[in-house]
């Protein structure tokens, strides 16, 4: 897990990074030109497929969400039965 100072140093570094490009083009709709939506498509592609190469064959699951162990393990009462509030406070104090 990712310190905090971490994380203030990965924000910093990416800020940075985006002010020193700003300083080598200003006009930013020069590099909109040079995209390439196949090869954007390609990078993507690649980094989704690396990323389901990582994938944890049985990967861990919040308990309490929907697929955990401790998901909808109180199922409704049947329509018979009814709950009662205020069980053992009968005696009106």
């Amino acid at each position: 897990m990712a310190t905090a100072l971490q994380k203030a140093r990965t924000v910093a570094l990416y800020r940075d990074s985006l002010k020193t490009l700003l300083s080598w083009a200003v006009a930013r709709d020069i590099f909109y030109v040079k995209t390439g939506h196949d090869q954007i498509e390609r990078a993507l592609a690649r980094g989704e497929e690396r990323l389901r190469s990582y994938a944890h064959p049985d990967p861990y699951i919040v308990p309490y969400r929907p697929g955990g162990s401790l998901y909808a393990r109180n199922p409704p009462f049947p329509d018979g039965i009814s709950m009662h509030m205020d069980f053992g406070r009968e005696g009106g104090h």
